[in-house]
């Protein structure tokens, strides 16, 4: 089967060559070329006709949000994932609102960008069996590129948050509690606790209670 073709896009060329050793290291993906900054990438976009970009959002001349807007802008046909040591709602929001297909928060480990890639991997052949797609295609395959699906989420809960929480979750080596977790990332604990607990009861977190010698247990999570 033909490989998917990625172009790697990050001004720090050390970091740069990590991810391309990630991406060659995801079975049927290969890394098609680098670019260091925005401009660099849509040329080469254009050039080397990638079917994926890996695209930073810090870059030295136009920042990885403008570079998405403009590859929309110029209608260029390629998908695009995000990776962004930025993990503000708003920032997020732009890029979903610009068609990211994942985003990806710093630092992140091999496993997450290997599952990215996958679930893309799979979104690709599900499209190619099904060339007419019913609303339960359509919804089965949008289940592949958001770990949500069309579910709705329980009230006062947003996708933005909730993929914060589990994004900071992932890329933790300890089990944390909900203060941590708001502490991190600018929320009310009970805030923090209403997600975590609704991402235990989907299976995506687990519960840990941590018993102590002296005080109440506290319940600490982990992906």
């Amino acid at each position: 089967m033909e490989k998917i073709r990625v172009l790697v896009v990050e001004d720090d060329p050390m970091v740069a060559e990590v991810n391309k050793d990630f991406v060659q290291a995801v079975a049927g993906f290969e890394v098609a070329g680098l670019a260091f900054s925005g401009r660099s990438a849509l040329e080469k976009i254009r050039e080397l006709a990638p079917d994926l970009v890996l695209l930073d959002v810090y870059l030295p001349d136009i920042s990885g949000l403008e570079t998405l807007q403009e590859i929309r802008r110029q209608r260029l046909p390629v998908d695009v994932i995000m990776i962004t040591a930025a993990h503000d709602a708003e920032t997020i929001q732009n890029l979903l609102r610009y068609g990211a297909n994942d985003y990806i928060i710093k630092p992140f480990k091999f496993s997450r960008l290997k599952r990215a890639l996958d679930n893309y991997n799979r979104f690709r052949v599900s499209l190619r069996k099904n060339p007419f797609l019913r609303q339960e295609d359509l919804d089965r395959i949008s289940n592949l590129c958001t770990p949500w699906g069309q579910e709705e989420l329980p009230k006062g809960l947003s996708e933005i948050t909730l993929k914060q929480i589990q994004e900071h979750l992932f890329n933790s080596p300890t089990a944390l509690s909900a203060e941590e977790i708001a502490r991190a990332l600018g929320l009310a604990r009970v805030t923090a606790r209403r997600y975590l607990d609704y991402l235990v009861r989907k299976g995506v977190a687990k519960l840990e209670i941590q018993y102590g010698s002296i005080g109440r247990p506290v319940n600490r999570y982990r992906s």
